[in-house]
């Protein structure tokens, strides 16, 4: 039975969900849905993978008026997030023109979209200097939805995301989508939503299916104890998460050095790289992603087995964000933390605003000393976690 033919929909929306295979709406979905179609504005709280992106498309697709000029705007943080909702919106319609704005790619192919698509997705930054340029018209604009609303705002993008906003239409829906609803973000939708509707769906790990332990380890066998973990553990696509570029590269090269099907994605790669990337990950090409959290939010990735933290995130919800990678649709899944001694402090601060997580303690095993890459500048450099990188390969 086709749950989705309960919400009042258009028969061709309606048949491009079955054909995408969905049959019963995710939680999100079924509290959503009705109301957006209707117009109304709506703040859902809603992890990543819940179904968020198909519920306020169908909204766009059933407002949006094909050849009428841009009329639905989509802001996101990422890049990656940008192109999953436009490749989304496109599965839901055959009728309307999409596009997605971000920066790291040539700017004049953007502008020549932009001239005809009825529906972009855009990032902040990108999207502002095509406002600046006079290259992208809001005027039109009826539906706008805010993706990752908190990622966005932790990013930076506030004054961005208040000028975007201010440049379009007053009269317009206003759909907040965000994986927690904090102060900031209320504070946003009071300046610029009318009677909006809160719906929540935050619990899409199960956490009878998830595991959480720590090792306490010297900071010196940190990388030997990751490759003896992700060498000798059955697993299927893992992550390792760290918390900057320079610890992701160097993290990826030494796996790979011992062996370990190993690849990087991290802001500073180009969007090319990190499409490349995603779609390898995907199709389970490289095992073993090593990412900063740029990776734990919005991106479409599934058949995540294990989560490994390199380092901990100062942030205790990005840990959230990081460990909710695994342990979804029923699947099991583990999140190991390699902790020395620079981790505790935020291990501490993880347990006190999550009580209710139980990690356990696990024994180390005996581990043999790796290999570590060659540090082509000797320079000592100061990083957060790997604090002196001429120092590397005595300490790992």
């Amino acid at each position: 039975m086709n749950e989705f033919k309960e919400f009042n929909m258009s028969d061709s929306l309606q048949l491009a969900i079955q054909d995408l295979g969905f049959t019963k709406p995710t939680q999100i979905q079924a509290e959503s849905i009705q109301d957006i179609v209707q117009g109304k504005d709506i703040i859902g709280e809603s992890a990543t993978g819940s179904g968020k992106t198909l519920a306020f498309g169908c909204g766009i697709v059933e407002q949006v008026i094909p050849k009428q000029g841009l009329q639905a705007l989509v802001l996101t943080p990422t890049r990656e997030l940008a192109e999953q909702v436009k490749d989304m919106i496109k599965d839901l319609t055959k009728e309307l023109r999409i596009t997605a704005v971000y920066g790291g790619v040539a700017i004049n192919p953007q502008i020549h979209d932009l001239n005809w698509a009825e529906v972009v997705v855009a990032t902040p930054g990108r999207l502002l200097d095509h406002m600046q340029r006079g290259t992208v018209d809001l005027k039109k604009v009826k539906i706008l939805v805010l993706d990752e609303a908190d990622r966005m705002l932790d990013m930076g993008f506030l004054d961005d995301v208040e000028r975007i906003i201010h440049s379009c239409p007053r009269d317009r829906q206003t759909l907040f989508f965000s994986a927690t609803i904090d102060r900031k973000i209320k504070e946003l939708s009071n300046k610029h939503m009318i009677n909006p509707r809160k719906v929540s769906a935050v619990k899409m790990v199960d956490p009878t299916k998830l595991k959480q332990v720590y090792y306490n380890v010297d900071k010196n066998m940190k990388l030997s104890l990751l490759a003896h973990l992700l060498q000798n553990e059955e697993k299927d696509l893992v992550m390792v998460f760290c918390n900057t570029r320079r610890n992701t590269e160097f993290v990826t090269k030494t796996l790979k050095l011992n062996g370990v099907n190993a690849t990087a994605i991290h802001g500073g790669l180009s969007q090319n790289k990190r499409t490349e990337t995603i779609t390898r990950f995907n199709g389970a090409k490289t095992s073993v992603l090593v990412c900063t959290d740029v990776a734990a939010r919005g991106l479409d990735i599934g058949n995540v087995s294990h989560i490994y933290n390199v380092d901990l995130p100062k942030d205790a919800k990005d840990y959230v964000h990081r460990i909710g990678r695994t342990a979804r649709a029923g699947e099991e899944g583990i999140a190991v933390n390699l902790l020395c001694d620079y981790d505790h402090d935020n291990f501490r601060r993880i347990q006190q605003e999550y009580p209710e997580f139980d990690i356990e303690c696990v024994e180390r095993p005996n581990v043999k000393r790796i290999n570590i890459p060659a540090i082509k500048n000797n320079r000592p450099r100061r990083d957060n976690n790997f604090r002196n990188r001429g120092n590397f390969r005595r300490r790992y």
